[in-house]
């Protein structure tokens, strides 16, 4: 017996490979051969041909993005999130076997968990799809502007010097189309590729009025429901048919956004845009330390899961405009502060993790300072009742921190490797002391709470 696989999540970076990792340990087990297909930061990974499709007895696809499943008609398919596959890959596995031993003439099937079903499907799973495809466009721009800050913070000012190249690299083009892209693949979620285009539009028009990252969400939003319905309103004779997709979908859906956007919905939109971030601005220190322990314990939860990505983006959408973020500052440290923690724990601790988790401790550790907190999650997974609540503590008191010493990141992620840039972080030092204090925290409680082991 064969069994295909595909996983995905938002990054591409490390519940992916994870997920992947995860399905064949299982299918190992259950003595079945298996081949997962990874869609990744740099692309598709180990890509499943025809003939293994043809030859395979059925699909596994456990992915928080968008997956073209139309290349699978007619395979039976288990659907999950990457999550799923982390935590109960041999459930999955064992779901795709009974498919296959009972002969069910179903093309797909989804596998359903204690109350509750496998995949997060419907607006997560889009604004998720959109945010895979940003982030690139996010780290390359904000470390440009951070790298060009290396000068002279004001020295972007000059034109023709490198300083200014670099700036207007990172926030003249990539960060111009940070919204426009989140929202253009916002529609490509939920429409395909004829919602790209007035998804686009959308987004380019909030840049543009004013709308910023939430009119973006909005306008891709809008984009892929507008192509949705006029597909099913607009039948034209076969032989118009290919008049569609060139010519009557892109014209009218990007007319319909387009008008939306400037008379009805960017205003509002702008308005609420300007109004949160004065209220950023603004936030008084008490205030602000709770934003701060807030956003580091949703890092901390579930560690590269929605609530993780909901404060990530966040505090992404604090710097759209290329500035500086305690925001932003709050929730790198909080999401650094799991991965090294644990890493820490088990250095200190010797005596509560068995040998394989040591060593698994010390790539948590690398993960931490690179700002990937999935590094923390085969131990939350082992011990999820000690093990997260120290998490959220730690990052919570990170995230606190930050915003009580006031400092401020002008990159959207990078770990510790940003520290030395110049300008990159206003309070740099500070910054490392919450880091370092939040990790401290999680080492101790999660090296207090765990049983020793025999």
């Amino acid at each position: 017996m064969k069994l295909l696989a595909v996983t995905s999540c938002p990054t591409g970076i490390a519940h992916t490979y994870m997920a992947a990792e995860a399905l064949q340990m299982a299918a190992k087990e259950a003595g079945v051969e298996i081949k997962v297909e990874t869609h990744g930061s740099i692309g598709v990974e180990n890509e499943i041909t025809e003939e293994e499709i043809r030859n395979a007895h059925a699909i596994i696809i456990a992915a928080d993005t968008k997956i073209d499943k139309t290349k699978y008609e007619g395979l039976p398919i288990v659907e999950a999130t990457v999550q799923d596959a982390i935590k109960d890959a041999k459930t999955l596995i064992e779901k795709a076997i009974r498919l296959e031993k009972e002969k069910e003439d179903i093309e797909r099937s989804s596998i359903i968990h204690e109350g509750r079903t496998q995949s997060k499907k419907g607006p997560y799973q889009h604004l998720m799809t959109g945010v895979s495809y940003m982030i690139p466009f996010v780290v390359a721009g904000g470390i440009l502007i951070a790298l060009s800050f290396a000068f002279g913070i004001h020295a972007s000012e000059n034109e023709g010097s490198l300083a200014w190249a670099l700036n207007t690299v990172g926030g003249g083009a990539a960060f111009a189309l940070m919204i426009p892209i989140l929202s253009g693949f916002i529609a490509y979620s939920i429409a395909d590729r004829p919602g790209i285009v007035p998804g686009m539009i959308g987004g380019m028009l909030s840049s543009q009025i004013g709308a910023g990252f939430l009119g973006g969400i909005v306008s891709g939003f809008l984009a892929g429901y507008i192509i949705v319905l006029l597909k099913k309103w607009i039948k034209l004779p076969k032989t118009m048919e290919g008049l569609m997709p060139v010519l009557v979908l892109p014209l009218l859906s990007s007319l319909m956004v387009g008008l939306l956007m400037i008379y009805v919905i960017g205003t509002p939109v702008a308005a609420m845009n300007e109004g949160l971030t004065n209220w950023l601005d603004n936030l008084q220190e008490g205030s602000a330390i709770i934003l701060g322990l807030v956003l580091g314990f949703m890092m901390a939860f579930d560690m590269g899961g929605p609530i993780n990505k909901a404060a990530y983006t966040f505090g992404v959408g604090t710097i759209a405009a290329g500035q500086s973020s305690s925001v932003m500052a709050a929730v790198m440290a909080a999401g650094m502060t799991p991965a090294i923690g644990i890493g820490i724990a088990t250095i200190l601790y010797k005596k509560k993790f068995t040998s394989e988790e040591i060593e698994a401790g010390k790539a948590s550790l690398i993960l931490g300072i690179s700002f990937i907190t999935e590094g923390a999650i085969p131990f939350a997974a082992a011990d999820p009742i000690r093990v997260i609540p120290s998490l959220m503590v730690g990052s919570g008191v990170a995230g606190a921190l930050t915003m009580l010493f006031k400092v401020k990141l002008a990159v959207p992620h990078g770990g510790i490797f940003v520290l030395p840039i110049p300008n990159a972080v206003e309070g740099v030092l500070l910054y490392a002391l919450s880091i370092l204090i939040g990790s401290l925290i999680t080492a101790i409680m999660v090296g207090n709470l765990k049983k020793p082991i025999e």
